[in-house]
């Protein structure tokens, strides 16, 4: 059976216009996340994005007024992504440690390309997402955003793993700082596989990085 293609909705107060509206928003959208992976987010500019694309700047800023807005853009993207991947993995699953569990799996892993949305590279989007995301809240503004709902999507994703903590443990204390301490903590591992690997203990072929946060969630909530 052939997979359809599904769509991420993202709020349109994250963009000045609908990027998926037009073949030059999705575009900008796919190009930017290649560069942004090659260049990182400081040697980002909307000048080198026109010239990857073959068009002039202010044809990006139709999109997006600035490279923050477009790294919060990116930021909603991927955890609308997740958030839709979370509800096929666990809608109508009775709670159980295997829901959580499977939930938290999909935090923490890494990520492969999704087939089926063609012009988002989702695991290059995940490196973006470890390495920069923070810099789309570590701003002066951050409250500001906050109450405008920039960081809702996140949001939703922590609230609705905290959830599956709750039903398991209605006592648990913690259940919002253990899965927002989680998915940054995977990031992390992630980041120091890869750069600084004597933090971490990963091993090639065994996913610790998964099967600590699993096993970590399990033994906090017990």
């Amino acid at each position: 059976m052939k997979t359809l293609p599904i769509q991420i909705r993202i709020d349109p107060a994250l963009y000045t216009k609908d990027p998926e509206s037009s073949e030059l928003g999705k575009k900008i959208v796919s190009q930017s996340i290649q560069l942004i992976d090659e260049l990182g987010f400081e040697g980002f500019t909307f000048k080198k994005l026109g010239a990857k694309i073959g068009s002039n700047e202010s044809s990006i800023y139709r999109y997006f007024d600035s490279k923050h807005a477009l790294l919060v853009y990116l930021l909603n993207w991927y955890w609308s992504w997740v958030s839709y991947r979370l509800a096929v993995a666990t809608t109508n699953v009775p709670p159980s440690e295997e829901k959580l569990t499977n939930a938290i799996g999909i935090l923490t892993a890494k990520i492969k390309k999704d087939q089926t949305i063609s012009f988002v590279n989702e695991e290059m989007l995940q490196r973006i997402i470890i390495t920069e995301s923070s810099k789309a809240y570590h701003t002066k503004d951050v409250d500001k955003e906050n109450e405008k709902g920039f960081y809702r999507t996140y949001k939703s994703v922590v609230q609705k793993v905290s959830d599956m903590v709750l039903e398991l443990n209605p006592n648990y204390e913690f259940p919002h700082m253990l899965i927002s301490t989680v998915i940054e903590g995977a990031h992390h591992q992630h980041y120091f596989s890869q750069h600084l690997p004597s933090l971490t203990d990963v091993e090639i072929g065994k996913n610790n990085i998964v099967r600590f946060y699993k096993d970590l969630v399990l033994s906090s909530i017990r």
